[in-house]
């Protein structure tokens, strides 16, 4: 089963939907500006991801929501992940994690042919 963080306002997350359906199949929808993830579920994306908090931050959207970042460094990744946990809508999306673990930002057609094989 793939599991699927998304924005339903968000055109990445409806492609990525699309594709979904059109290769049949199974997944979950987390809308996850409705139901954030915690500071634990980003972290094991992350490792998943071989990423850095930084990675998957919407950065360009921090000023627009009143949100001052940490510094990019590996003393201040507990403090990206807590800002992202309070802040959903700083994470890149979609996010989607196949049965099998392997999860990708699925905002390019590699990345969703990938979790679909894996899926």
């Amino acid at each position: 089963m793939i599991e699927i963080w998304l924005n339903p306002a968000c055109s990445k997350c409806r492609t990525a939907v699309a594709e979904l359906d059109a290769a049949g199949s199974e997944y979950v929808v987390r809308r996850y500006l409705d139901q954030p993830p915690t500071v634990s579920e980003l972290e094991d994306v992350l490792t998943r991801l071989g990423l850095e908090p930084w990675d998957i931050a919407r950065t360009a959207d921090a000023k627009k929501l009143g949100v001052t970042l940490p510094t990019r460094s590996a003393d201040e990744h507990a403090a990206w992940l807590t800002a992202l946990a309070a802040e959903p809508r700083l994470i890149q999306r979609p996010i989607i994690t196949a049965s099998d673990g392997t999860t990708v930002v699925g905002r390019d057609a590699d990345s969703l042919a990938r979790i679909i094989d894996a899926g």
